[in-house]
C-alpha cells in the first residue's frame, strides 16, 4: 500500500508481481529512512553539479516509466549509503567500493547484504572465517582486524544469504516486504500503522479504531505514536 503517488500508478496485475519486493514512492521512503528525497533521487537516477554528470550509485528494483520507485532492497540500501555518508564517506567512495565489490567478489547489490561495513575511511567486506573476523578492505584489498561500526544495519534481519528480509524498524513495528508491499506494520497484528493510526482519526478515538478492527488497544496506540513519529 503506497501513497497516491505510487501504489495508484500500478495495476493490479503488476501489483501482484511485485509481491515480496517491497514498493515505495521517493517520498515514502524518504519518509521512512530519514534520507531526504532530492538525494534518494540522485542516488538512483544520477545527477549533474559543477558542470559534470555523476552516474547513479546503483539500479533500482522497480524499473516502471519515467517515475523512480524502491524496493525494500532499495530502502535498505539508502539507509546504508545515507549511514556510510554520515561516517565521511564520499559518494564516489562508496561507488568505487560497490563497482569492486561487484566486479571483484562477485556481489551484485553490496550495499544491502550484512557483509558491508564501514568506519568512516574506507569499505570492508567482511568473509566468513573460521577463527575471528576477516574482513576485506575493498579499496586497498588488504585483511583488517579491527572493530567495526554498525549503526546502519541496527534492526535489519538477514536470511542465509546475508540478505535483508525484515526491518525492526521501532519497537513491535516491522517492515517486511512479503507483507502490506512492505508497508510498517504492527508486529503483533500485522496490521499497517497507517491505517489503525488512521482509523483512530476516522473512528474518533484509539478504543474505537481498536473496536473497529478487532485489535488490541496497544496496536493501535504504538501505531499512532510511531506514525506521529515519522511525521515529526
Amino acid at each position: 500500500m503506497v501513497h497516491n503517488d505510487g501504489m495508484n500508478q500500478f495495476d493490479h496485475k503488476l501489483s501482484a508481481s511485485l509481491l515480496g519486493t517491497g514498493i515505495y514512492s521517493v517520498s515514502e521512503a524518504s519518509r521512512l529512512t530519514g534520507v531526504s528525497s532530492s538525494r534518494i533521487r540522485r542516488w538512483l537516477s544520477g545527477h549533474h553539479a559543477g558542470g559534470k554528470h555523476y552516474d547513479r550509485l546503483w539500479k533500482s528494483q522497480i524499473q516502471i516509466g519515467e517515475e523512480t520507485f524502491l524496493g525494500f532492497r532499495d530502502l535498505t540500501e539508502a539507509r546504508v549509503a545515507a549511514a556510510f555518508i554520515s561516517a565521511g564517506l564520499p559518494a564516489q567512495k562508496i561507488r568505487r567500493a560497490i563497482e569492486i565489490a561487484r566486479e571483484k567478489y562477485g556481489i551484485d547489490r553490496p550495499l544491502s547484504t550484512n557483509s558491508f561495513r564501514t568506519d568512516g575511511k574506507t569499505v570492508f567486506l567482511v568473509l566468513a572465517a573460521e577463527t575471528g573476523e576477516g574482513v576485506v578492505d575493498v579499496l586497498g584489498d588488504q585483511f583488517v582486524f579491527k572493530k567495526i561500526i554498525e549503526p546502519s544495519f541496527k534492526g535489519l534481519v538477514f536470511d542465509n544469504n546475508g540478505i535483508p528480509v525484515r526491518w525492526n524498524i521501532a519497537p513491535y513495528i516491522v517492515i517486511d516486504p512479503n507483507y502490506s508491499f512492505g508497508q510498517p506494520m504492527d508486529a503483533e497484528t500485522m496490521v499497517p500503522t497507517q491505517v489503525l493510526a488512521r482509523a483512530a482519526i476516522a473512528e474518533g478515538s484509539e478504543e474505537a479504531a481498536a473496536k473497529a478492527y478487532d485489535v488490541p488497544l496497544r496496536s493501535v496506540r504504538r501505531s499512532v505514536a510511531f506514525e506521529q513519529r515519522l511525521a515529526a
